[in-house]
């Protein structure tokens, strides 16, 4: 199996290596073994790379995990010698590689960013330079399932990102109290959908409806393209005592959105949102990349998909992303004071 740090879930890798690896382990007495070849992998993919890496059978010594990895990190990279002895001792014994050659290529070429340097030249394994939220910071937010759940009947923000054809359509929820992220609904379209397929709109007008009856939801921010007219009448249907609770969201006015997404960063980097380890929620988060665009006076970041046609979804990400900014405007409007009776006895 060759190149395995590019088989990802988005084409079918991981499943293509468990056959394979199934079918030698049943033979292995007759004499069947499986050999992988790769570079490093980007640890946000979740390639089969990355999976026999962290595997338990390498860390007990039952598999063998061979690799060569030239010490050097990205703050050497402009350190000529540095980049010489990390060659070096990356290709080792590989008398023709020239190393003159690669050293000019990585002081002075910037047309390939320095993660796949590191990644496909030294053997390091690293994260894309383009990459809009790193691994480690993402799942320094993690908690614990089990450690105060949501629960029907909290307070929540929503935030919601649709589409009809193409892309995911999204639900991420967020509670008020804490900023525990927490997958409401998603919508995606299969591997082997026949053309004309879409979004069941039904079922996401049912998740709509049952999130704002089992939770207290006091504020929603949606995306309106495809969707204005639901958002509308979500916006009439759970309108509370004269206190609007839905609202738009155009993700497409950037100065908005960038700030959206400073502070949802920013969050992360310090650690004052969590969310339970989904699975989805977290591929859609590491796989957004950053976009550069003016914003205002001055220039701003966006995320999106690493090619308009990518299988690699980021739905989720916005939905989050529109959740946070849900939450911080509900607490803004006071929507966190919760009146209670008194009552008095005689």
């Amino acid at each position: 199996m060759d190149e395995v740090h590019h088989w990802i879930s988005t084409n079918g890798g991981p499943d293509f290596y468990q056959v394979l690896k199934r079918n030698v382990e049943k033979t292995a007495k007759a004499g069947s073994r499986w050999v992988t070849t790769t570079n490093a992998y980007n640890p946000n993919e979740d390639s089969v790379a990355q999976a026999i890496h962290e595997s338990e059978m390498v860390l007990q010594g039952h598999w063998l995990y061979d690799c060569l990895e030239g010490s050097i990190d990205v703050s050497q990279l402009r350190n000529t010698e540095a980049v010489r002895q990390a060659l070096l001792e990356a290709y080792g014994d590989a008398s023709w590689a020239d190393i003159e050659g690669l050293t000019k290529t990585i002081l002075f070429d910037r047309t390939t960013p320095d993660s796949t340097y590191l990644r496909f030249f030294f053997n390091a394994i690293a994260e894309s330079s383009d990459g809009w939220m790193s691994k480690g910071s993402w799942d320094l937010c993690q908690v614990d399932k089990g450690n105060d759940p949501i629960k029907p009947g909290d307070q929540i923000a929503i935030g919601f990102d649709g589409s009809v054809r193409g892309d995911a359509t999204g639900i991420v929820g967020v509670r008020l109290r804490d900023a525990k992220l927490f997958v409401i609904g998603l919508w995606e379209r299969p591997e082997k959908a026949p053309e004309d397929w879409e979004v069941d709109v039904l079922a996401v007008e049912a998740a709509v409806i049952n999130a704002f009856a089992t939770y207290r939801v006091e504020w929603m921010y949606g995306d309106p393209p495809y969707w204005q007219e639901a958002l509308g009448r979500w916006a009439i249907r759970f309108n509370r005592r004269g206190e609007d609770r839905v609202f738009e969201f155009w993700t497409n006015k950037a100065t908005r959105m960038v700030q959206a997404i400073e502070r949802f960063h920013s969050a992360v980097m310090v650690q004052e949102l969590s969310h339970e380890g989904d699975k989805k929620l977290t591929q859609h988060v590491l796989n957004a990349v950053t976009r550069e665009v003016p914003a205002g006076t001055e220039t701003g970041v966006l995320i999106q998909k690493d090619s308009p046609r990518s299988k690699r979804k980021i739905d989720l990400a916005v939905c989050a992303v529109l959740a946070i900014e849900a939450r911080a405007d509900a607490i803004a409007d006071g929507r966190m004071t919760v009146k209670r009776r008194r009552v008095a006895g005689f």
